[in-house]
């Protein structure tokens, strides 16, 4: 299977596409085939060293993907190979196979394309949690939403209108 991957830190120009072989999962994994991957600004800032999770050299960057279940390991109960699937890996979604644990992994849900699944848990989680924890925004109150021309603010609105 082809993977990107970050082999030294640096800008996106210093990533590579290289051939690896095909992940198996252990107790309580998953390997998805990847259908579709998002880009987000944390990929451009771990894959040049100053995020806070930093795992270690060479990795795939890619936080989080859509695909489909290929197999699954030992005391997985809830998905099953064929399942569709999102999933935030933190890492490793720019990659033709991904191996995450389980619980990482919620259904795609029905009439959601690949494309809309692979970039809806960071944007809308983190507009989720910033309008729900950090504003406490209550029905009936009026949402500003600054720099509204990315992904985290276009979700902003439609949770706030919601």
């Amino acid at each position: 299977m082809k993977a990107v991957l970050c082999k030294a830190y640096g800008p996106p120009e210093s990533l590579v596409i290289e051939e690896l072989p095909s992940p198996k999962p252990g107790a309580g994994e998953v390997v998805v085939s990847v259908k579709a991957a998002s880009v987000n600004f944390p990929d451009v800032l771990i894959i040049q060293n100053k995020y806070q999770f930093k795992p270690p050299l060479p990795f795939s960057p890619g936080s989080e993907l859509a695909g489909i279940v290929k197999e699954v390991g030992a005391g997985v109960s809830l998905f099953k190979p064929g399942d569709k699937v999102i999933a935030f890996t933190g890492h490793g979604a720019f990659a033709e196979e991904v191996k995450t644990e389980a619980s990482r992994l919620v259904p795609l849900p029905a009439g959601m394309d690949f494309n809309t699944g692979a970039a809806f848990v960071l944007t809308y989680g983190t507009s989720d949690h910033a309008l729900r924890d950090r504003g406490a925004l209550k029905a009936g109150e009026t949402l500003l939403v600054l720099g509204a021309a990315g992904g985290v603010g276009l979700a902003a609105i439609e949770i706030g209108k919601a």
